[in-house]
C-alpha cells in the first residue's frame, strides 16, 4: 500500500499511520509534549532540516494534531501546542518507549525498576536542571493540583497503591521487581511529613492510577498530602518517565524528583531499591538544598 493511500484505508491503524507514520512526526510530538514548542528550538533539539520540520508541522497542524499559537506579532511568530487529538497520542509514545526499553534495549523481562547503569537510568538523571511543564493534575480529591506549587517540593512517583477491599492488586504484582513497596513508601512519607513541613517542603505522590483509586488508598493510609493522578500520561510523556505495564495500565517506575520553587528539578532518585529509605534520602536532600 502506498503512503498516500493509508488515510483512505478501512483499517484504523493504517489511517493513523497516514498521519503519524513518519518517524520524525512522533519525535516532534514527543518534544512538543515536553515543552519544546517553537520552531527554532524544535529544529535544534531534533537536529532536523528546516524544510523537513516545516513540512511535518504543517501536516500535523492540518491533521488537527497541533495548533499554532502566536507569541509575537512583530515579526509574526508562532509556537505549536498539542490539541486533544495530539494529547491522545501520548499513550502511544509511552508504549513505544516502554517497548523499546523492554524489548530493544532489554531482554524482554517485565520490571518496575532499572539497573543503575542503564540508559533508562541515565535518561531519568538527565532531568536534573529540567523545568517542569505547567500541567495541572487531578488529585485524590478530584481537585486540579500543580505538581510544583511554587515551593520546594518532593514529587515521588510510584507504580500503584491499593486500599484493602477496594482495588485489587494486578495479577502477579508481587512477582514484578520494583512493583511492591508503595504502601510502605507513602506511609513513611506520612510519618515523616512534619519534618518536611517544618522545612517548608511540599510532598506530592504521583501515580497513573485514577483519582478515585488514589482517594481510597489515601483515606485508608490517612495521608496528609495529595496524591496526583497522571492517568492521561501528560506528565509521564512530557518528562519521558520510565514505565512498565501491569494490569492493563501503564505504571510509572518508582522514582523521586526534588523540585525548587522555580519548578526546576534539582535532584533525582532512580532506581529506588529501598522505598522507606528513599524518604530519608529526600529529607536529607531538601535540607541541604532549601
Amino acid at each position: 500500500m502506498r503512503h498516500r493511500e493509508l488515510a483512505e484505508a478501512d483499517c484504523a491503524i493504517a489511517q493513523a499511520l497516514g498521519v503519524v507514520g513518519d518517524w520524525w512526526t512522533l519525535l516532534i510530538v514527543r518534544d512538543i509534549a515536553g515543552g519544546t514548542t517553537r520552531f527554532d528550538a524544535l529544529r535544534d533539539e531534533l537536529d532536523i532540516s528546516r524544510k523537513t520540520l516545516a513540512e511535518r508541522l504543517k501536516a500535523l497542524t492540518a491533521a488537527g494534531v497541533l495548533t499554532r499559537v502566536a507569541y509575537s506579532r512583530h515579526p509574526p511568530r508562532h509556537e505549536y501546542h498539542l490539541t486533544d487529538s495530539g494529547r491522545g497520542l501520548l499513550p502511544v509514545l509511552v508504549a513505544l518507549q516502554d517497548w523499546g526499553t523492554r524489548f530493544v534495549g532489554g531482554d524482554g523481562s517485565l520490571t518496575g525498576s532499572s539497573a543503575p547503569t542503564s540508559t533508562e537510568t541515565r535518561r531519568v538523571h538527565a532531568l536534573v536542571g529540567r523545568t517542569l511543564p505547567e500541567i495541572a493534575l487531578r488529585s485524590d480529591t478530584g481537585t486540579p493540583v500543580d505538581p510544583a506549587p511554587g515551593s520546594w517540593t518532593v514529587l515521588y512517583a510510584f507504580p500503584g497503591a491499593f486500599a484493602p477491599g477496594t482495588n485489587p492488586f494486578p495479577p502477579d504484582w508481587s512477582d514484578i521487581p520494583g512493583a511492591t513497596g508503595c504502601t510502605l513508601e507513602s506511609t513513611t512519607y506520612r510519618d515523616r511529613h512534619a519534618e518536611f513541613d517544618r522545612l517548608g517542603v511540599a510532598v506530592h505522590g504521583l501515580s497513573t492510577q485514577r483519582p478515585d483509586q488514589l482517594r481510597a488508598f489515601s483515606e485508608h493510609a490517612s495521608l496528609p498530602f495529595p496524591l496526583l493522578s497522571d492517568e492521561d500520561l501528560r506528565l509521564t510523556a512530557a518528562l519521558r518517565l520510565p514505565t512498565f505495564r501491569a494490569g492493563g495500565v501503564d505504571r510509572i517506575k518508582r522514582l523521586t524528583l526534588v523540585l525548587d520553587p522555580a519548578r526546576t528539578v534539582r535532584a533525582v532518585q532512580f532506581p529506588v531499591p529501598d522505598p522507606a529509605g528513599s524518604v530519608e534520602d529526600s529529607l536529607a536532600t531538601v535540607a541541604s538544598l532549601s
